[in-house]
């Protein structure tokens, strides 16, 4: 009698326990996926109630107050609602970080790549990313109580200024310009350097012209994030910076940003419902905006970029 060997039939345990493993798998993959599910929602939750009372905001307060006004009052008894001394507070005290993070941030990322011995990389780094650790409000005080005492020896500075407030939200944010540049530089191919070796070319000269273009997508990505992060703090920039709406170009006045001012009504002071309790939402959607072009841009020039060199 002919044996057939066509199916191959498994022992019932056998079977009993594939199943068993079929069903926990399908089980973990629903786990996960509700576990990926809340944080989609929990954004989507976010922004939709943002803007639902940004939009009741706008019924009492119209856009061109917001957008076409420059004083900054809904507190005071003389209401006005333009955004814009704001919007220049949040872009001064960023401009001010970005241009302490940017040079040192990349330059400590050059020296630990190109320079450094691995074992002096392997301390210097930690020691780098540990000021990320240090909380916000400590880098506050900080600039209060002794940046701007330093500073107004030899600046006529307010004892609350965008510069104290710049100069440290740029270390705060140094080591993550610094991490994230690292990682790009250290990325770029060996054989690129070598190359430029090759034909003469001096460590500097290779690293200007051969190493950075090469890591330009994550050094991009490096400092537009620093950028969004800068954008979005607010315990340094309440503390040393102050609350004075004003449009100014002076790092030497104080100054209030967006996320100072949504700190302030958030004290609960503001009845909910009023347009006053509605401006920090409204402020909220600014600040949201902002942010997002901030990272669509930063996810352009990432993938604009990054085909160069792969």
């Amino acid at each position: 009698m002919r044996r057939n060997t066509d199916t191959l039939e498994l022992p019932t345990p056998l079977l009993e326990k594939r199943a068993g493993e079929d069903i926990s798998e399908k089980i973990v993959e629903v786990v996960l996926f509700c576990c990926a599910l809340v944080s989609i929602l929990t954004t989507f939750g976010i922004v939709f109630i943002i803007f639902q009372v940004t939009f009741e905001f706008f019924q009492k307060v119209s856009l061109a107050q917001f957008f076409l006004d420059t004083r900054w009052t809904p507190l005071f008894a003389e209401r006005h609602f333009g955004i814009w001394p704001l919007i220049n507070g949040t872009f001064l005290t960023t401009a001010i970080a970005m241009l302490t993070a940017i040079p040192l941030g990349l330059s400590a990322a050059i020296y630990l790549s190109e320079y450094a011995s691995p074992k002096l990389a392997s301390i210097l780094r930690p020691a780098v990313e540990l000021l990320a650790g240090v909380p916000t409000v400590v880098y506050g005080f900080f600039a209060l109580l002794f940046v701007t005492p330093a500073l107004r020896s030899f600046l006529p500075l307010e004892i609350f200024n965008a510069l104290s407030a710049g100069l440290m939200m740029g270390i705060m944010i140094l080591p993550t310009i610094s991490s994230i540049s690292l990682d790009a530089i250290q990325s770029v191919p060996r054989s690129l350097r070598e190359g430029a070796y090759a034909i003469g070319v001096t460590k500097l000269e290779t690293t200007i012209q051969v190493v950075l273009p090469a890591a330009l997508s994550g050094i991009s990505a490096a400092i537009l994030l620093g950028v969004s992060r800068a954008v979005g703090e607010t315990m340094t920039v309440l503390i040393a910076a102050g609350q004075e709406p004003r449009l100014t170009l002076n790092p030497e006045q104080s100054v209030a940003t967006m996320t100072a001012y949504m700190a302030q009504i958030s004290g609960g002071d503001s009845p909910r419902g009023s347009v006053n309790y509605q401006t920090l939402y409204a402020v909220g959607a600014v600040l949201f905006l902002i942010t997002l072009a901030l990272n669509i841009f930063g996810y352009w020039i990432a993938s604009r970029y990054k085909e160069k060199y792969e």
